[in-house]
């Protein structure tokens, strides 16, 4: 009885970890994420830029920030090629 208890008890902990798992790669995937992050990095570097460098930064600031979509973007494509290449399997 108390093994039975104890497996069910490992399995619910395995399918809430899973669930934890998934619901984070969801949101490092997601485009809230993105455009969060995306808004934030105008906000330092255009902020950076007016209070040290003292230049206008508000067209300036787009440059990193388009810079950092772009690279989320290419990285998507990078990672399926990746992937299938190492799920694809050899010559034999």
């Amino acid at each position: 009885m108390e093994a039975s208890e104890s497996l069910e008890s490992r399995v619910a902990a395995l399918e809430d970890r899973n669930k934890r798992v998934e619901l984070d790669k969801a949101w490092e995937t997601s485009w809230v994420r993105r455009l969060l992050v995306a808004l934030l990095t105008y906000a330092v570097i255009a902020s950076y830029l007016q209070l040290v460098v003292g230049i206008s930064p508000w067209v300036n600031a787009v440059v990193p920030t388009a810079g950092f979509l772009m690279s989320t973007l290419a990285l998507q494509v990078v990672k399926r090629k990746w992937v299938e290449r190492l799920v694809k399997p050899g010559p034999s």
